[in-house]
């Protein structure tokens, strides 16, 4: 499985529309993906997959995909591509993949098609997870497709660094209406089968609250290049998160490489408590006395060909200061920062929004 900074060929965005969860902020959540649009396609190809007659802007460099959909968390329902080398595989001993239902060319990626329900049966799911075998047969993506539909696993769920070593966290991999009743071992045969890697690296602390996912990967830890990790951590004791995120500190402390070395840790702020406020035309307050607290966080980047793009939150000085800390991870690399407030409304962020293809 590539790692994100590697060259990519497009970026995937599923629209938001009236008939998904944005519909009472559809104006407010259709400018940030217009942003994130033009980010993207100013450097790679974008494919936006909408239904018939959903109104788009005018974007250079896109392909349009015509499906239905649920939502627009195309992070979690599209695609996840991996390269092929030789064969394109290495059979275990132990387990055989369900066989693919779809004989095709070799190619030197392959297109791996996940069941996605809705973060373990939370959500109606049935039209994003319909929209993989649409974007083949359409001829928007190209790739050797193979079906692990009967295998539940989101994109955000898991981290690579392109060279073996694949990052995911128990709560959300082990949590219910998953994958039951397969063990953790028998998970992560599955994932380093059909991901190539080597090994599996198990974050067993770290959790946001009002995370839908149970705790992705991507909210929290971010593989970067030269065994660099980025990661939210928090110094506030008062803080709901303070002490899981202390003890997934210290996890992170503790790991070594494939080599035996320690990784490169940057830190990153945790964006102070974000509430969900009326529905009026602002959307937020900063006050702690409300119940709904929603999951922000400046680890939900996205690593485009020549940039970053990373989610902001009105507040200038944890902005500006997640920016520097990213860009000293992707040096070479433009860092572009987008106003995220509208998309933690429903619970997710930048990262979450995207899919990239190789």
């Amino acid at each position: 499985m590539p790692a994100e900074w590697e060259r990519q060929s497009a970026v995937q965005l599923t629209w938001p529309h009236q008939d998904t969860d944005w519909a009472p902020m559809l104006p407010e959540i259709t400018a940030v993906y217009e942003q994130m649009a033009r980010e993207i396609s100013k450097r790679e190809e974008l494919i936006i997959v909408a239904p018939k007659d959903t109104q788009l802007p005018t974007i250079v460099n896109c392909k349009l995909s015509i499906c239905k959909s649920n939502d627009t968390w195309a992070r979690d329902h599209g695609f996840i591509t991996v390269e092929e080398h030789g064969d394109g595989s290495s059979q275990s001993e132990n387990f055989s993949p369900p066989p693919s239902t779809l004989h095709l060319p070799p190619s030197t990626v392959k297109l791996l098609d996940f069941k996605f329900n809705g973060w373990g049966e939370k959500f109606p799911a049935e039209r994003d997870n319909a929209i993989n075998r649409q974007l083949y047969e359409q001829g928007i993506v190209k790739g050797t497709y193979e079906d692990h539909l009967d295998f539940v696993l989101e994109g955000g769920s898991i981290e690579s660094d392109g060279k073996g070593t694949v990052f995911t966290t128990t709560s959300c991999l082990m949590a219910p209406h998953r994958n039951q009743p397969l063990t953790q071992a028998e998970i992560e045969e599955r994932l380093k089968l059909w991901l190539g890697a080597e090994r599996i690296v198990w974050i067993n602390h770290g959790s946001l609250i009002g995370d839908d996912t149970d705790g992705h990967i991507d909210t929290l830890v971010r593989i970067c290049p030269d065994d660099t990790l980025l990661y939210i951590g928090c110094d506030d004791k008062d803080d709901e998160q303070y002490e899981e995120l202390q003890l997934m500190e210290r996890e992170l402390q503790a790991l070594r490489t494939l080599d035996g070395r320690p990784y490169r840790l940057l830190r990153l702020p945790i964006p102070r408590p974000i509430y969900d406020g009326e529905a009026d035309s602002s959307f937020f307050i900063l006050h702690s006395s409300l119940k709904d607290r929603l999951p922000a966080t400046y680890a939900n980047y996205l690593v485009v060909n020549g940039a970053v793009l990373v989610p902001t939150y009105n507040q200038p000085d944890l902005d500006a200061e997640a920016l520097r800390i990213i860009g000293k991870a992707f040096p070479d690399r433009e860092t572009v920062g987008i106003d995220c407030r509208p998309v933690i409304r429903q619970h997710g962020s930048l990262h979450c929004c995207t899919m990239q293809y190789y």
